[in-house]
């Protein structure tokens, strides 16, 4: 999660060198929002989604209010408070007009066919069709705006997810899986989303009530109390299935997050699962969390089952009621007949204000059980510590060093380390590129942890062993945002010697590459990350084991392309190919995290039996 784990830094499309790169200039800066991927819409011509007042995604989400999620989403609403007013007072108008439409039909039937008065009728008719009229229009504005403010919840909130990812890296999936973190951005922003589309219509329902009840008061106070009171009075009877549907809902998100988690795990591993004959056990696991899965729903259906029933029956019950008595005074003849239509239309009418009360009462129980999610999420502290008055980035460095080891690395130069394990030279590799805080590795004798982390980033790419592609345009996935052109791009191929592996392909550099470029071999993964990094161009380039999957011709070629490739930047290369080692200009042999030898790998093969013994070993083998 730390923005391309296989091209740590080094990828600021806004970052331009003040001399022009051996692959050829860099295009112009482009500033973009936290999740855009690409260039302007203008400029890709491809349809954006227009809003009323804004366009996603928004250019800055904010900084949410994270103490509780009540709060949460107090701050989202109040970052979107003129939509929701304006659809508040489109949802009060759609309800009101229609409360208000039973009057309007009592009057016709008592001042006009009672009356048997024409002129009356006919007005009373029109203000029928009015209403109708008004109903319509607010409706439809209503419903525009409450999409509107669904999106902008939900988008607000898979915006703040994913800039904490960037912020946040491999901390994040290091303490909440990666299925969780998904079912976040998938099902739980939605959820908050949904709240804020309900929201509008509480309010109508709301204000609608009162007006109704107003109303049946001033024409029957028994009818009236009977609204008065028999409304909130159902709808409190669903309060007690609030609290256990508010944990069911809880405890199925957290099964189904493991079992997504599961499944990306086994789809990222299905290989290795298939090569030792794991499938079986593979599958009874995620039967077992699937049956857990199932279960848990089963215990959000029993509340929300209730709470859905509820909808029907309650009105049902107050309509009945309603009607009971208001029969009971026309036969008394304290009540017109047009009255008694108005009231059983009122009393039916109720019944939508009591069900979108019990609606939103769910929603806002899926929401703050969402935002409880969201928050989890948030919380995780990224794993380095904000720079306060950061340095700037020095305008021409002439070393870098890590005075733990007695690395020093030469602007310009090609350099290569050679280590016992794997791990050991990862482990400086992330100390060069700061993924770690080690204020021993320093940048013209400033320590690298005094910059900004996105000056490092900019000026410092770690390309790990384990090559990472993910999906999109492969002509994107080298050159995010558009950054280079044609000639850059056949160059950087050409000296990863990947030029074969996009002739291949039906649609060259436009394919599409599928999930994490599994539609490549590792060989073909690895040369074509190696051509991200090289178009990257960063002042200093850190490549673990850049030719670990590939055949000895092709590192042949990749090993007599670099250094054309990298003229002018300071290249550092962690491996054990000595055909990559006699390419370099110095070599520094890494035992115990200390550098114990250097010089050319033919000087090391002749004076270190240790360098021998790593290197040669990877040659018999």
């Amino acid at each position: 999660m730390d923005g391309h784990p296989a091209l740590r830094g080094g990828q600021n499309p806004a970052y331009r060198s003040t001399r022009h790169p051996p692959l050829g200039p860099r295009a112009e800066p482009r500033y973009h929002s936290s999740l855009e991927r690409g260039p302007p819409a203008a400029a890709r011509k491809e349809p954006v989604l227009h809003l009323p007042y804004r366009e996603l995604p928004l250019a800055d989400p904010g900084e949410a209010d994270q103490r509780s999620p009540g709060r949460y989403l107090l701050w989202l609403a109040r970052h979107q408070w003129r939509p929701l007013g304006l659809a508040s007072v489109f949802g009060v108008t759609w309800m009101l007009s229609q409360a208000l439409l039973w009057s309007a039909v009592g009057a016709a039937l008592d001042h006009g066919v009672i009356a048997r008065s024409t002129p009356r009728l006919m007005e009373w008719v029109g203000v029928v069709l009015a209403l109708g009229v008004v109903q319509a229009v607010s409706g439809a504005m209503r419903h525009q705006l409450a999409v509107t403010n669904w999106m902008w919840a939900a988008y607000r909130t898979v915006q703040l997810i994913g800039r904490h990812a960037t912020v946040a890296t491999t901390a994040l999936v290091d303490e909440i899986p990666a299925g969780d973190v998904v079912n976040t951005v998938a099902s739980d922003a939605m959820r908050i989303g949904g709240a804020f589309d309900v929201l509008p219509r509480f309010l109508g329902a709301v204000v609608a009530w009162v007006v109704v009840a107003t109303i049946l008061l001033s024409t029957s106070r028994q009818l009236g109390l009977v609204v008065l009171i028999g409304v909130p009075v159902l709808a409190s009877l669903t309060t007690p299935l609030m609290r256990p549907l508010h944990a069911a809902q809880a405890a199925q998100r957290e099964v189904a997050g493991r079992l997504a988690s599961l499944a990306a795990d086994t789809v990222a591993g299905l290989r290795i699962l298939r090569g030792v004959g794991g499938e079986e056990v593979f599958l009874g696991t995620y039967r077992a969390q699937s049956e857990r899965v199932r279960l848990a729903g089963n215990r959000v259906a029993t509340p929300q089952a209730g709470l859905e029933s509820g909808q029907v029956l309650l009105p049902a019950v107050l309509t009945a009621l309603v009607t009971l008595l208001g029969a009971r005074d026309v036969m008394a003849g304290t009540l017109a007949p047009g009255q008694l239509v108005a009231f059983f239309g009122y009393a039916t009418f109720l019944t939508t204000p009591l069900r979108t009360v019990i609606e939103y009462s769910i929603a806002t129980t899926r929401a703050y059980v969402g935002a409880g999610r969201v928050l989890r999420i948030l919380a995780v502290a990224p794993p380095l510590p904000a720079t306060d008055a950061a340095r700037p980035w020095p305008a021409s460095v002439t070393h870098y060093e890590d005075r733990a080891s007695g690395l020093r690395l030469t602007t310009g130069g090609l350099y290569a380390i050679v280590t016992e394990t794997p791990a050991a030279a990862a482990e400086l590799a992330d100390r060069l590129g700061r993924f770690v805080e080690d204020d021993d590795v320093t940048v013209d004798g400033v320590a690298l942890g005094a910059f900004a982390l996105d000056d490092v980033r900019a000026h410092v790419l770690v390309s790990e062993i384990e090559p990472r592609l993910f999906s999109g345009a492969l002509r994107d996935e080298l050159a995010p945002h558009g950054a280079r052109g044609d000639d850059d791009l056949d160059a950087a191929l050409a000296a990863a010697s990947a030029r074969d592996v996009v002739e291949g392909l039906a649609q060259g550099l436009d394919t599409w590459v599928s999930e994490r470029g599994r539609s490549f071999s590792g060989g073909q993964r690895q040369r074509l990350t190696l051509a991200r990094a090289l178009l990257a161009d960063p002042d200093l380039l850190i490549l673990v084991e850049p030719t670990s999957g590939v055949d000895t011709h092709t590192e042949g070629r990749i090993a007599a392309s670099l250094r054309a490739a990298r003229a002018g930047r300071t290249t550092l290369v962690a491996t054990t190919s000595p055909l990559l080692l006699a390419a370099v200009d110095h070599v520094l042999v890494i035992l115990d995290g200390v550098v114990v030898a250097e010089g050319t790998h033919d000087e090391l093969v002749r004076s270190s039996s240790r360098y021998r013994a790593i290197v040669l070993r990877e040659e018999e083998s």
